[in-house]
């Protein structure tokens, strides 16, 4: 195992599309990023700002224009390619011809794990998410939001160091959303893993994060970073929703959202 001090780095990093006049779109102006071993940020920001552009770059899925980008001390091709990450995106991307057991059980089967420990974990995902019923149903025989359960399950299937997610959650009810939260929450303490989450949701990325990292309109760039500290990580989290630290969070983290000029760390001096 590559020991790395960092799980992401990012050092001015850039991304320039072309548009259909033939002209340049900046998405990404000049990010720096550090994403610590075990830590959760949450990137929010405007609709376009980049934060799923940025996402796909640490994912391997699109290239930067400018700029420098390491994933445990490895280019993101590598870590790829090592199986260092799970992705959880927007769109599902279910194989249509595997049932929902075979879908989570895939990325288990592709790296050599024997058939019954492949089985037991599967079976933990599948009830987890709450889809133990449907486990032999196929893809196009669940809602959207079921779909999307799936694909959660799936990236959590080999415990990777990294989770990737692209608004996982938006698709689901709310009680599911919720109960989802407290899944990652739980999975995150007990693997280590540390997690990048893309979400238009504050309530949802102060109650997950160790940090929310707040982007600007495009071209985007890191305008304001935030230390979330709820206090111990109690198993009651419907209490800690409900306690005055997430409150004190949430409106920091709305402050600095809409550029109040008060906006400030939770528990900064």
């Amino acid at each position: 195992m590559i020991d790395a001090s960092e799980a992401v780095r990012a050092r001015n990093l850039t991304r320039v599309f072309s548009d259909e006049s033939g002209g340049e779109v900046v998405a990404l102006g000049g990010v720096d990023f550090v994403l610590a071993p075990g830590e959760f940020v949450s990137l929010i920001g405007p609709s376009g700002c980049g934060k799923s552009t940025l996402m796909r770059l640490i994912a391997d899925l699109d290239e930067p224009s400018g700029g420098s980008l390491t994933v445990f001390g490895k280019s993101a091709s590598e870590a790829r390619l090592a199986g260092d990450y799970g992705i959880a995106f927007q769109q599902a991307g279910l194989l249509p011809w595997r049932t929902v057991r075979a879908n989570v059980e895939l990325p288990l089967e592709i790296h050599g794990v024997d058939r019954a420990s492949r089985r037991e974990r599967v079976a933990e995902l599948i009830e987890m998410i709450g889809l133990s019923e449907f486990a032999d149903h196929f893809p196009d025989q669940l809602s959207g939001g079921m779909q999307q359960r799936v694909a959660i399950a799936r990236s959590l299937s080999e415990q990777p160091r990294l989770l990737l997610m692209d608004e996982p959650f938006g698709a689901l009810d709310e009680m599911t959303r919720e109960r989802m939260q407290n899944e990652l929450a739980r999975i995150r303490r007990e693997t280590g893993a540390a997690v990048v989450f893309v979400t238009h949701s504050i309530p949802e990325a102060v109650f997950l994060s160790d940090r929310v990292v707040v982007m600007s309109q495009r071209p985007g760039r890191i305008i304001d970073e935030l230390r979330i500290d709820l206090g111990p990580g109690a198993d009651g989290a419907g209490e800690i929703r409900e306690d005055g630290a997430f409150f004190r969070a949430l409106t920091a983290v709305r402050e600095s959202f809409h550029g109040s000029p008060n906006a400030h760390s939770p528990g900064s001096e």
